[in-house]
């Protein structure tokens, strides 16, 4: 992490509990109730708010809500380079869309790169605003993922990338 002291809060949504962090200045992260890969907390994070926090809250409610396909908030994901050019590419799936890791491994003009990408995908520290959940097997399926598979079924069925069925995380 920076150098600078993240506050942190909890948020309610319908996929559960999410861990929020920001500085005053940018996101650093979202973590699910189950995270395969918790970021390490530090002893001078501190609990509260802030207008990074407040921002972050409000919009992923109008996400959850289908009001917001898009997130400007102000982002500090830390990771490699490779990581974030990953990241980054990330960003550029549209809404109701899906890749697979192979193209996530192209846009980045690294197509041999196809584990190192998916291993990049599974440490992102900001799902939902940085769409990891987008990415899927060549095959169509669902394949891994941070938060679990009934998450990102759930986030997909949200954003009409797969049939809606009931809109549960069962």
């Amino acid at each position: 992490m920076t150098a600078s002291i993240l506050t942190f809060a909890f948020h309610d949504s319908p996929v559960g509990e999410l861990f929020l962090a920001a500085d005053d200045a940018s996101l650093h992260i979202i973590e699910f109730p189950e995270n395969r890969h918790q970021v390490k907390r530090q002893p001078d994070w501190v609990e509260g708010d802030n207008a990074v926090l407040r921002k972050t809250r409000r919009q992923l409610d109008e996400y959850f809500a289908g009001k917001r396909r898009v997130f400007e908030l102000p982002l500090s994901p830390q990771g490699t380079a490779f990581q974030q050019q990953v990241w980054t590419a990330l960003r550029q799936i549209p809404y109701g869309r899906t890749w697979s890791y192979a193209d996530l491994a192209r846009r980045i003009d690294k197509p041999a790169a196809v584990r190192a990408v998916g291993a990049a995908n599974g440490r992102n520290p900001l799902p939902i605003v940085v769409p990891c959940h987008r990415v899927i097997g060549a095959d169509g399926s669902l394949t891994g993922f941070g938060g679990g598979l009934p998450i990102k079924r759930f986030l997909l069925q949200l954003e009409g990338a797969l049939p809606q069925g009931e809109l549960s995380m069962g």
